[in-house]
């Protein structure tokens, strides 16, 4: 089954010419792309390229949550490896497999109320 004719199957029928109903279908189509891709693709391209950076920033003293739930202060740094202090452990886990970066724990207690 070539190209055409799956085309043609989907296309609405037109008693004047089939020119024009496939040439809608063609548009109808294109319109589905384009939403899924300003809706759904787009967004998660964005998304991905802001944690990157965010990923690259990292620095001595940022608290991160990684893949597996957790939670510690960034003490060593070396291309894709992050040494974390999670509680009395420290623990090597490789830079994409940190999900979240917060505030270091000193720029949180300044910002506190007193």
């Amino acid at each position: 089954m070539t190209l055409h004719t799956f085309l043609a199957v989907f296309a609405p029928v037109d008693q004047s010419g089939g020119g024009r109903g496939l040439m809608i279908f063609v548009f109808q189509m294109a319109a589905i792309i384009a939403i899924f891709y300003f809706l759904i693709i787009r967004p998660k391209v964005q998304q991905e390229r802001k944690h990157k950076d965010r990923l690259q920033q990292l620095k001595r003293g940022d608290e991160v949550v990684t893949v597996g739930g957790l939670v510690g202060e960034v003490i060593h740094l070396k291309d894709d490896r992050v040494t974390v202090k999670t509680g009395e452990a420290r623990v090597v886990v490789q830079r994409d497999r940190i999900a979240d970066i917060r505030a270091p724990k000193a720029v949180e207690e300044e910002k506190k109320p007193a």
